[in-house]
């Protein structure tokens, strides 16, 4: 792990980092964060380190809180550079160049069990009776704690809080001639969702959870095989997409073109569950999941929006930049004009310079600015992609109100989100999702402060997609999950920051983090 010596980079920064986002407000940003991003490639001869350094770049909507690289010369130790910080922020041509190789994975991260820690910074690395082997994971798993006390007892340590490690370590100490034959072994004992990238001295692998909660893809680069959790990094290195790792497949990569890739069933695939919000929300617009182009799926969000919710009105914005395609899409569907009515600040989340008590009050100001020249005088529909605590919507409304605009209507292009994600996204506990505290669209449109609002419903989303209504997970809009989860798995992993646990205090999503 000597990459990890390196000295760090101009404009790394140490545990006490944290997005502007969550300073500027007292509460975070009224959005699901993001997962996190997985890479991996084996390609000798080339620079695995840059071209994951590129990958990782594509990813960084996934998770800006950390990121980290692992390659493998073949050597028995592996080569490891990982910071908490943007990707950009991580990595420069020195600790670049310290990262020699054949193969590497990389991962950048939102922190979804265990908290912004630099042991918590991916991929893991563990020691096994196969030899070293890193990790990095997309996903939730559910029985974390029943993993992880069962570890203990068998006299395992753990030096992070996330889940990640609990992988890493049964996967370490797991029977099998290969690591392959390890992974199909602990599979079964892994609830929730995993998207993982693996390497050993020799090898790449990679897997998914038998529901394909979280994406996955293949790819091929000049003949070498890439691995990523979108489509939109293999198009940004160059790469052609080959296919999606399946539902519960292990993919074993040790060599080039199709002798070097052996596909491995590691656990039976009883149905998929992929989530909802990846196609709303999370992957980029430019990416492609299940063969759907998820800008034009977001579109036909839009339009379906507009059947569901004709509210008559003189012009259609979309809150940047989610909600773009839908907007434009509703704004089609019904003949209405489309304006950018909001501009948002894409800068707000990369300074780090703590706002004073006036910048904090002003809070979404710093995020977003309305153009009053657009909006003074106008009936304004606005489109935005979901609502979780409404902290955001409404300072977005009174925005568009002093611009001028006469009417706010809010179109929304998710069903209302009532549950809280164990599976890999971090949004707020039950008792503070609005649509939970309150019972109907009437009433959350009074508190958010709407002339009037409508969510786009489950089977108008599902149409919209254009793929079976049963291979979705729905539970943070029904309450219904594809698999058992802990419904308090967030208040105990509240544990003191000993190794065991999350800091105290620190907001998790009620699954256990990636």
């Amino acid at each position: 792990m000597q990459g990890d010596a390196a000295s760090r980079p101009t404009g790394a920064l140490g545990d006490e980092w944290t997005l502007t986002d969550q300073a500027l407000d007292d509460e975070p940003m009224d959005r699901p964060h993001e997962a996190c991003g997985v890479f991996g490639i084996y390609a000798p001869g080339m620079d695995v380190a840059r071209v994951t350094y590129f990958g990782l770049y594509a990813l960084q909507h996934r998770g800006q809180e950390s990121a980290g690289i692992v390659t493998t010369t073949g050597a028995p130790e592996l080569l490891a550079h990982r910071r908490i910080g943007l990707v950009s922020q991580v990595f420069n041509e020195e600790s670049l160049c310290a990262l020699p190789g054949f193969a590497a994975i990389g991962h950048t991260r939102y922190s979804t069990t265990g908290s912004n820690r630099q042991e918590n910074v991916q991929p893991i690395i563990s020691s096994g009776t196969l030899g070293q082997v890193a990790i990095g994971h997309n996903g939730n798993l559910t029985n974390t704690l029943t993993l992880r006390a069962r570890l203990v007892d068998e006299g395992e340590t753990f030096q992070s809080t996330s889940d990640t490690e609990v992988i890493a370590r049964m996967l370490a100490i797991a029977p099998g001639l290969t690591y392959a034959d390890k992974l199909r072994r602990i599979m079964p004992s892994l609830q929730g969702s995993y998207s993982l990238v693996i390497l050993t001295p020799t090898e790449l692998l990679a897997a998914r959870d038998p529901f394909g909660v979280r994406p996955l893809c293949l790819g091929q680069l000049n003949g070498h095989w890439v691995v990523a959790s979108e489509t939109c990094a293999l198009d940004t290195i160059g790469a052609q997409f080959v296919r999606e790792v399946e539902p519960g497949e292990i993919v074993a990569i040790s060599g080039d073109g199709a002798d070097g890739l052996r596909s491995v069933r590691g656990q039976k695939s009883r149905r998929r569950a992929a989530c909802l919000f990846e196609y709303i929300y999370f992957a980029r617009p430019d990416s492609v999941i299940s063969d759907r182009s998820l800008y034009l799926a977001r579109q036909r969000m839009g339009i379906q929006l507009a059947e569901e919710y004709p509210v008559q009105a003189d012009l259609v914005i979309g809150v940047p930049d989610s909600a773009t395609p839908a907007a434009a899409g509703y704004a089609q569907a019904r003949g209405l004009q489309y304006a950018d009515g909001l501009i948002k600040n894409r800068y707000i989340g990369r300074t780090f310079i703590q706002p004073d008590q006036q910048m904090r009050a002003l809070g979404v100001k710093m995020k977003f600015n309305a153009l009053g020249a657009v909006l003074k005088g106008k009936r304004v529909v606005m489109i935005d992609d979901s609502i979780v605590r409404g902290t955001t919507s409404k300072p977005l409304v009174q925005l568009l109100r002093d611009a001028g605009a006469t009417e706010v209507h809010l179109g929304i292009t998710s069903p209302p989100f009532k549950w809280p994600c164990y599976l890999g996204l971090d949004v707020a506990r039950r008792e503070e999702l609005i649509a939970a505290r309150l019972e109907d669209e009437a009433a959350i449109g009074r508190e958010i402060g709407v002339d009037s609002i409508h969510y786009l419903t489950l089977d108008g989303l599902v149409k919209a997609i254009d793929l079976p209504g049963d291979s979705f997970c729905v539970g943070c809009f029904t309450g219904t999950y594809p698999m058992p989860v802990q419904m308090d798995l967030a208040d105990k992993l509240a544990l003191e920051p000993s190794g065991v646990g999350p800091d105290r205090g620190q907001p998790v999503a009620g699954g256990s983090r990636s």
